[in-house]
C-alpha cells in the first residue's frame, strides 16, 4: 500500500520539458494590421441590381391608391 501512496504523489508533479518553454515569436505586423479601422464595404454591382428588383416587385405587389393614378 505504501507504493501506491508513493506512485500517486509522484504522478501529481509537473514537468515541464525544455520544448515548451520556448513559443514562437509573435509577428509584429498583425498588432499594427488590427488596429486599422476599415471603412464601410459596397454593395456590388450585381447586389444593388438585385435589391432594386425586390423593391420594384414591392411596389408592383401593391394595388394603387385613388391619389396615385
Amino acid at each position: 500500500m505504501a507504493n501506491k501512496a508513493l506512485a500517486k504523489r509522484q504522478k501529481m508533479t509537473i514537468r515541464i520539458e525544455p520544448s515548451q518553454k520556448a513559443l514562437k515569436p509573435r509577428n509584429p505586423l498583425v498588432a499594427a494590421a488590427l488596429q486599422r479601422a476599415a471603412g464601410p464595404h459596397r454593395k456590388s454591382a450585381s447586389g444593388i441590381r438585385q435589391e432594386q428588383k425586390r423593391q420594384l416587385g414591392k411596389k408592383l405587389s401593391k394595388p394603387l391608391e385613388p391619389d396615385e393614378e
